[in-house]
């Protein structure tokens, strides 16, 4: 089996996503998985999880080949459990991932995407400690409208804005983390190396500001 790049998307279902918003991310993963199965790369390489988190946080979707993933039945309601999903992440990668061992190469370094729209409602310092204990490629936060830049920002470096959850923008959003997949994916194969932040991804479009 070839090494596989391993992808987690953590999206934001709590409340204020409800209504077109969630609808737009549904869209968004389908979209974004139809997009990955047309590149050789990703589909030789990129493993696909999806974690959702509100009142608590939850495996929507298992890391899957792009072949096989299905997209997941996704509903807006409950709190911003952060540190659920941060904890979540951090858990399942180090069950999900093979290790290097002496004869094996283990899997690449997990891109991570996370999409919030507000910010954390429960004690995510604790997820976030656990979160830093395993070892990341990049880690992308996206904050929507008024989404919680700060929180963002202790995670990861790497934080971008969307201003508004309309149409257009959850669009690009996907179609960025399609790209960077697709850049990643092509990376490992080429280049043998991590993908380490978001200086060696594909430019964000328009619609989407990188936080500095």
């Amino acid at each position: 089996m070839s090494r596989r790049l391993p992808v987690y998307l953590l999206l934001d279902t709590s409340g204020s996503m409800s209504g077109e918003p969630i609808e737009q991310v549904k869209n968004g993963v389908q979209m974004l998985v139809a997009s990955l199965r047309q590149d050789p790369y990703a589909l030789e390489t990129a493993w696909l999880s999806v974690i959702t988190f509100s009142s608590g946080a939850n495996v929507a979707v298992p890391l899957t080949e792009l072949t096989a993933f299905q997209p997941p039945t996704i509903d807006a309601s409950g709190s911003t459990d952060l540190g659920a999903a941060l904890e979540l992440v951090a858990n399942s990668v180090k069950k999900d991932l093979v290790k290097t061992t002496p004869t094996t190469k283990g899997d690449w370094r997990p891109m991570v995407f996370l999409m919030t729209d507000g910010g954390p409602t429960d004690d995510w310092q604790k997820g976030l400690a656990r979160f830093r204990q395993e070892k990341w490629g990049v880690v992308v936060g996206c904050c929507v409208d008024s989404g919680d830049e700060t929180a963002l920002k202790q995670i990861t470096e790497s934080v971008v804005r969307l201003n508004t959850s309309d149409t257009g923008s959850m669009k690009a959003f996907f179609k960025w983390i399609s790209s960077s997949v697709s850049q990643g994916s092509k990376s490992v194969e080429q280049a043998g190396k991590d993908v380490q932040g978001l200086s060696e991804l594909p430019p964000p479009p328009p619609e989407i500001k990188v936080v500095v």
